[in-house]
């Protein structure tokens, strides 16, 4: 490997430290920017992909891993998102076993510490790129890191574009991902450190390197394209190959690849073929996997790629690269969802944002032609591996190879800002060079520095929930519908429902197709008993998406209400066409046939709510009410032991198994299972007075001969009586 000539290093405004000292500032500086975020809360996608995961769950096979997406849907769903990380939710299946539970702290400490680790790694990947591992100082070998990889590793981990990858849990297949892409870069420079002689290279840390590859991209998909920058390096380092040269020679009559530099030998084009062959083998073996079908995004997803003209989808598709490199520019307006409207399409070339194309296709060529045509091979080499690590692990985001579900996300710019941070320490240590103000240029670098660690500060505190997420996305994209969507969502769970519905309304008015928003505002508007304009939006909403199973069973609920019978059945009927196994639709389908005193249908239809959950206790509780009024008290029974023997704390269950019980003259059961009850439950009205019912209607009388048999039943009645009267004077009318 080459070494870093001091001359080049030491005009870098930055301290020179010993490795260990250099690493201990790199990760102190790391956990130092996102430490606020250890104790929030799971926030946006964190629900779906952890909390609601059940294959973080005990009793999931490990195996079902490999056959299911991140979210846990399994890949051969029409629904799945194709996005396969095994190892990543097998992480998250440890935290969860390791902590007990769902407790966030766990899942934020393990993110923060792999950030740490990652940006440390980068130390030695840095070292590297910029041009080895020691450099020389008064003609003697000593080992201080270099200034240069020592300056972009803290750029790198103080980014605050950084936070949705450390902040957000999910964001750990990011993490992971780029913690065994760098590996496998490190592997592949092995190769060629453990082998004695010049050009040649170690088979078996290739291979390895390979194998590290494939295991990044089972943690995120990008991960694979650690093999194109392990070519670049190969090609520019280990061979010598000059790019430009080589195309002229190429391009003169009767070259040949032979006579090119590290071409002359087998070793390159061996290394090149096995970069290749293993390369197009995992994602093949990925291609099987997924289902050898891309998945299914929607126009809000990524509006750009549903163009009908190509000049239109490129000039978006180039803009959203700008944006990407003005949030590695300028991370300050950084937002959770860039979708949904928050970046209006550009549909001409007279549109001023078409200058933002133009400047960052300018800086590409400008620096692309720096890194091929400079005279300096050391500034050509830095250059050329910077471009590589900032364009290569992007592709799969570009859109220009599979149509993505996003339009911006800052989580996948995790790995492409470590060639940045190259980048722009190769742009200092250039102004350093030519440059007498030294100690203002330091001075600079240490105020971005600052500036950054204090946005990252400020950025993770607003991941630390969901109200502070979602309101920080207000000001930097106020025509995102999502945003406003998400907004009102977190205020219905916390009980503001005006204040919700305002936003679920400017939600629907930004994208009229939103039928997530249509959905939720028509199930406000429904509890509160407006139910004509529920009833208009639900019917648009499923109208706009026939499939939308919960639309449709929400319609059901509505046009119940308004005594519309027989469309409410047939929307119940659509919802379970579109998700069979639907326990909640099933449960309100068997309300409406009991309304309609269709009670054998009624009951079938909560018997299949509790087969797809036999955790539904309303259908469980409704099965033996029913039983009960009809009079199948010995039905009723076994149906109230079954359902408690699933569902042994329920004590809405304990007490309509306690009331028929008590009918069926088991006062002593009955008894029991109403104190269990209201020892669960103490303001329960309703269970002190059956219970005081209890005591007064055994069999010897109401009074006296009751409590000769019963000497607690005087003080219990008495305690009952009077619990019941104050809870039914306190309870809502």
């Amino acid at each position: 490997m080459a070494e870093l000539d001091a001359d080049l290093d030491h005009v870098v405004p930055c301290s020179v430290l010993p490795p260990f000292w250099a690493k201990f500032v790199v990760g102190f500086v790391s956990l130092v920017c996102f430490a606020r975020s250890y104790d929030g809360d799971f926030v946006f996608d964190d629900s779906e992909a952890i909390v609601n995961n059940k294959d973080l769950r005990a009793e999931t096979p490990l195996g079902d891993l490999w056959h299911h997406d991140f979210w846990g849907s399994r890949l051969s769903s029409n629904t799945s998102h194709k996005s396969y990380r095994p190892l990543t939710v097998l992480t998250f299946r440890i935290n969860y076993y390791l902590a007990g539970g769902f407790h966030p702290v766990s899942f934020h400490v393990v993110n923060i510490l792999l950030h740490s680790g990652v940006s440390i790694l980068l130390l030695d990947v840095f070292s590297v790129l910029f041009g080895g591992l020691h450099y020389t100082s008064r003609g003697r070998r000593v080992d201080l890191a270099p200034r240069s990889s020592l300056l972009a590793a803290l750029l790198f981990a103080a980014h605050p574009v950084h936070t949705e990858c450390v902040a957000g849990v999910v964001g750990r297949a990011d993490l992971l991902g780029a913690l065994f892409f760098l590996l496998s870069f490190l592997g592949y420079c092995k190769a060629f450190r453990e082998s004695n002689k010049e050009g040649r290279h170690s088979t078996f840390w290739v291979l390895l390197s390979i194998l590290l590859g494939a295991v990044a991209m089972l943690c995120k998909e990008q991960g694979i394209t650690v093999l194109g920058l392990n070519a670049i390096f190969d090609i520019l380092v280990i061979a010598k190959v000059n790019i430009l040269e080589m195309a002229q020679r190429l391009l003169h009559k009767g070259a040949s690849l032979e006579n090119i530099g590290g071409f002359r030998n087998g070793g390159l084009l061996f290394r090149m073929t096995l970069l290749a062959v293993g390369g197009a083998g995992v994602l093949y073996v990925r291609w099987k996997v997924m289902g050898t079908g891309p998945p299914a995004f929607t126009e809000v997803d990524n509006p750009a790629s549903f163009a009908d003209s190509m000049l239109v989808r490129a000039i978006n598709y180039n803009y959203y690269y700008s944006l990407n490199a003005w949030l590695l520019l300028c991370p300050w307006w950084l937002c959770f969802d860039w979708s949904m409207g928050c970046i209006p399409l550009i549909k001409s070339v007279g549109d001023w944002r078409v200058m933002a194309l133009v400047a960052l296709w300018f800086c590409l060529i400008g620096l692309t032609c720096q890194a091929l045509c400079s005279e300096d091979s050391h500034k050509r080499r830095v250059l050329t591996l910077g471009l590589g690590l900032l364009v290569i692990p992007f592709l799969p985001a570009s859109n220009l190879f599979f149509r993505v579900g996003f339009v911006v996300a800052e989580r996948v710019l995790y790995l492409p800002s470590a060639g940045y941070c190259m980048l722009l320490t190769f742009g200092f240590r250039a102004l350093s060079k030519h440059t007498k103000k030294k100690k203002l240029l330091a001075a600079v670098l240490l105020g971005i520095l600052l500036i950054n660690v204090l946005r990252c500060l400020v950025r993770s505190g607003e991941w630390r929930s969901e109200e502070q997420l979602f309101r920080s996305a207000l000001s930097v994209c106020p025509l995102n519908a999502k945003v406003h969507y998400n907004v009102g969502k977190n205020l219905a769970d916390k009980g503001n429902q005006t204040a919700a519905i305002r936003y679920y309304r400017e939600a629907v008015r930004l994208n009229p197709k939103y039928v997530h928003a249509m959905n939720n505002l028509g199930n406000i508007l429904k509890e509160r008993n407006e139910l004509r304009e529920a009833e208009e939006l639900l019917s648009l909403a499923v109208q706009i998406q026939p499939d939308f199973a919960a639309a449709w069973m929400n319609l059901g609920i509505v046009q119940n209400s308004l005594k519309r019978f027989e469309a409410a059945e047939q929307s119940y009927r659509t919802a379970i066409k579109h998700r069979r196994k639907y326990p909640d639709c099933y449960y309100n389908l068997g309300r409406l046939y009991a309304d309609l005193n269709r009670h054998v249908d009624a009951l079938n239809a909560w018997r299949n709510a509790t087969v797809l959950r036999p955790e539904h206790s309303l259908a469980w509780n409704n099965m033996i009410i029913l039983l009960d009024n009809t009079g199948n008290l010995a039905q009723a029974e076994a149906v109230g032991r079954e359902a408690l023997a699933l569902i042994p704390n329920d004590h809405s269950l304990m007490f309509s198994l306690a009331n028929v019980l008590g009918k069926s003259q088991k006062y002593k059961e009955s008894e029991a299972l109403f104190l269990k009850a209201i020892k669960a439950h103490p303001n329960a009205a309703s269970y002190h007075g059956n219970l005081a019912l209890t005591f007064m209607s055994t069999p010897e009388g109401p009074f006296g001969p009751a409590w000769r048999l019963n000497p607690r039943a005087p003080r219990s009645l008495g305690i009952s009586l009077q619990l019941a009267l104050f809870r039914k004077e306190q309870s809502p009318a």
